[in-house]
């Protein structure tokens, strides 16, 4: 009888998922020696990181004392910055300011511009030395010079220098109606009979109106010779006193309504022309006081 060979046909099917016991335990092996081989292994990785952590908090702590005096240096620093502001804020406060002159703009043009400084001087020498200027001879035809009085640099309007010639001139105190700025000097014509080479002196006054300085004027028509006449180059004697007490007189340069004083022969010692509505001209040369009104129109057509 055959042998039953089923028993040894038939045998149970191995599962997929089982794992042979000999390969798990190499794998739990092959770990343990990782975590416990040398240098390189995690525990030791992980406690050198920890250590590491540590000491760059120890470095970063406000305790170490190498950050203490970082700190303390640099809030030394501060309060320097600190203070080298304070200073200077304090110095350039306390410093003296330094005025600056306005910039001067001439009435009229004028071929030269002669600043005379009278700070300091009496009435006497001021008038001395704005003669002097004016009466330096001249050699071009009509020609211009301003004369322009300062103290200390400063340019000196019209009431300050009525105040140092002690002039009995007293216009409206309020510059809008007559202004501070004016312009004095010399023309030169040539017309002079005596002296072709002598300059004639001349004022220039702006005014908002001719009526806001014409009762002034009339005011100072007495005395107007007496506060001028070392600017004229008339001296005072036995010949020329009559002058002072002589009256002026209506009349007319280039179409344009004057006050002059004559002499006994008919010449002009002294006039003011009323220029145009906002311009008066004070000479005592016709030549000199038309030569000025050409000026003014120029200096019109020009703004």
């Amino acid at each position: 009888m055959p042998e039953d060979n089923t028993q040894n046909q038939i045998q149970p099917e191995k599962s997929k998922t089982d794992t042979p016991v000999g390969i798990v335990e190499t794998y739990v092996g092959d770990m343990a020696d990782v975590i416990g081989s040398g240098e390189d292994g995690l525990v030791r990785k992980i406690i050198h990181e920890q250590e590491g952590f540590e000491e760059d908090k120890k470095n970063l702590s406000p305790e170490s004392k190498r950050n203490k005096i970082f700190m303390f240096a640099g809030l030394a620093l501060i309060f320097l910055a600190v203070a080298i502001v304070a200073f200077f804020i304090f110095k350039n406060r306390n410093a003296a300011t330094v005025s600056i002159a306005p910039q001067f703009v001439p009435i009229i043009f004028s071929e030269k511009s002669i600043p005379l400084e009278v700070s300091g001087l009496k009435k006497d020498e001021i008038i001395q030395t704005i003669s002097s200027e004016i009466s330096k001879l001249q050699t071009k035809k009509n020609t211009v010079e301003g004369i322009y009085l300062t103290e200390k640099g400063q340019t000196i309007g019209l009431r300050k220098f009525i105040s140092l010639i002690d002039a009995s001139f007293f216009p409206s105190d309020n510059t809008l109606f007559v202004r501070d700025d004016f312009i004095m000097g010399s023309v030169f014509t040539g017309s002079k009979a005596l002296n072709p080479y002598a300059s004639d002196f001349f004022i220039l006054i702006k005014v908002r109106s001719n009526v806001d300085i014409f009762d002034s004027l009339r005011g100072w028509e007495k005395t107007m010779l007496t506060d001028l006449h070392s600017f004229l180059g008339v001296n005072i004697s036995s010949d020329t006193n009559y002058l002072f007490k002589k009256n002026f007189e209506d009349g007319i340069i280039q179409n344009k309504n004057a006050r002059i004083l004559y002499d006994k022969n008919g010449n002009i010692v002294l006039m003011y022309v009323f220029a145009n509505d906002n311009s008066i001209i004070i000479t005592d040369d016709k030549a000199a006081a038309q030569e000025i009104m050409l000026r003014l129109a120029a200096s019109q057509k020009s703004q």
